[in-house]
């Protein structure tokens, strides 16, 4: 039986998620998280054989959340299960080590497919993150955004949905002075001035409609 830790902030996904996976037979939801702490300690205290992970949760957020599960535990698999399938971050999110990346579109059977593939040592991407990594990598689409830390582009995508340096600072567990300082060092790598010039440029480089989710 595949025990699996499922992460997700929305209770109606949670719910449904777990049911669909316990009806696979050889799959066990043993947790659910519905915050990237929770999910750290769950690994901690449980060792699932499978984590399945979504990004946009408050707190530390499911990349953070990824990036310190596989600090302390560098054989954990991690199935990112999200709607933000394009711009840097999935890219971010497998070279740190996780091992599939699942849309919130694709059906049940695909994330049951994924979860028995990388179990099996394999790797498993659905076709629009393929599609969308593969086009990343084309002569003439390298996106200034790719250039960012995972947390760096965490606070562009907070900005582009608008939020201000408090909330910034308490969705991310950071100061202000330190969201200020994130701030400014992406707009220095991207080479803008402002929020809007950034906006301008998530526009050209179609990442804003993922980032901004």
């Amino acid at each position: 039986m595949i025990k699996v830790l499922l992460v997700d902030d929305h209770e109606i996904v949670r719910s449904g998620v777990e049911a669909l996976l316990n009806k696979a037979g050889d799959i066990h939801v043993v947790a659910v998280a519905k915050t990237g702490e929770e999910s750290v300690e769950a690994v901690t205290e449980l060792h699932p054989d499978v984590v399945v992970m979504d990004i946009s949760m408050p707190g530390i957020g499911g990349v953070e959340a990824c990036r310190r599960i596989l600090q302390d535990n560098p054989d954990m698999k991690i199935i990112v299960l999200s709607v933000c399938n394009d711009g840097p971050i999935p890219l971010q999110l497998l070279k740190m080590g996780v091992l599939g990346f699942i849309s919130k579109s694709s059906p049940v059977d695909e994330m049951v497919a994924a979860i028995r593939k990388i179990m099996a040592g394999q790797r498993y991407l659905c076709a629009e993150v393929a599609n969308n990594l593969a086009f990343m990598k084309l002569p003439g689409n390298d996106s200034p955004f790719s250039k960012l830390s995972q947390r760096e582009s965490e606070v562009v995508s907070l900005i582009l949905q608008g939020k201000t340096i408090k909330e910034m600072s308490g969705m991310l567990t950071l100061s202000d002075k330190t969201i200020n300082t994130y701030r400014y060092r992406l707009y220095d790598k991207l080479k803008v001035k402002n929020d809007v010039e950034l906006t301008r440029l998530a526009i050209k480089f179609d990442y804003i409609d993922s980032a901004s989710i």
